[in-house]
């Protein structure tokens, strides 16, 4: 046995990597992976819902770093680029996102992965929760990032599935079959932090969102009805109003998870680090994960001694 019990370190720790849903925020996810690197843990399985999937299942196999590369290279106009747009089952068919993320990584399946990964999705049709634990990594990372209404549904194996935030936003349950040292779970949807740092990167969000991607949806559903009046700027869009209430259906959702399972460890990434849509802010997002997860591990201790 390894007595990884000093503060700030999880050396010779095999860990059970959950990550949350949360859009954009989901960035953060790769700041508290390098944290947790850094601090000695050995990530040996990975589940997630979203964006939890998709960093997850890039660094399952191998190439987070040639994704925080990309990533932090795209501006504003880049992301509006990377939309390809239809109102068939939502805005936003995913195409372009699946072909970079295929070119980034190239097809692999999740079974020939050094890491047990399970992303998580929403079979919309019986309503049950679905885990993609095998086939392309890539199907199911598509499947797991339909955002209902924003993405259109993704068709796989005779399945239509969505979000999978929509049932399990924080999927811990898929990692209870692993045998590691602790269970880690990243909540990207944390309670509204007040401090420095993230005041600042809120306001700079708030300030820009006028010529933000929603703004340009706004335009975009508005011009199907020319005659229709402006609603009042003080009154949230359709799509400000759709994220938000999944937000706080995934929040409450959050809750009740982490009663149940009682992870070893829950880094809280504030909902307000940065707004849903906000992928030009990636390298801001990342280190603000980065911070959380240091803040986080400074003042943990295993509850037991890992073999």
């Amino acid at each position: 046995m390894v007595d990884s019990a000093k503060e700030g370190t999880l050396d010779g720790c095999s860990v059970a990597l959950v990550l949350g849903s949360g859009g954009a925020r989901g960035l953060a996810h790769i700041g508290v992976i390098h944290a947790l690197e850094a601090a000695g843990a050995k990530i040996e399985a990975i589940a997630g819902s979203s964006m939890g999937a998709l960093v997850g299942g890039m660094y399952a196999a191998g190439q987070l770093n040639n994704y925080q590369t990309w990533v932090e290279t795209l501006q504003r106009s880049d992301v509006l680029s990377m939309v390809d747009w239809t109102l068939s089952g939502g805005l936003i068919r995913g195409k372009k996102i699946t072909q970079k993320l295929a070119e980034l990584a190239g097809e692999v399946n999740i079974e020939d992965l050094e890491i047990d990964f399970t992303a998580v999705a929403v079979d919309i049709d019986q309503g049950r929760e679905v885990w993609l634990d095998h086939g392309s990594l890539y199907e199911a990372i598509r499947a797991s990032i339909a955002i209902p209404g924003l993405f259109t549904p993704h068709h796989y194996r005779g399945r239509t599935l969505v979000d999978g935030g929509l049932l399990n936003p924080v999927p811990i349950s898929p990692t209870l079959r692993s045998i590691c040292d602790l269970t880690v779970v990243v909540n990207v949807n944390g309670a509204a932090d007040t401090t420095e740092a993230t005041q600042a990167l809120s306001t700079e969000a708030t300030q820009d969102d006028d010529l933000g991607l929603m703004d340009r949806v706004r335009e975009l559903m508005e011009n199907f009805s020319k005659d229709k009046p402006r609603a009042d700027k003080t009154t949230p869009g359709l799509i400000a109003v759709l994220i938000r209430s999944l937000d706080t259906m995934e929040a409450a959702i959050t809750r009740h998870n982490m009663a149940m399972f009682n992870p070893d460890l829950v880094i809280n990434v504030p909902k307000t680090v940065c707004q849903a849509h906000e992928f030009y802010r990636a390298e801001e997002v990342r280190r603000l994960g980065e911070k959380f997860a240091h803040d986080a591990l400074k003042t943990f201790r295993p509850h037991h001694k890992t073999r």
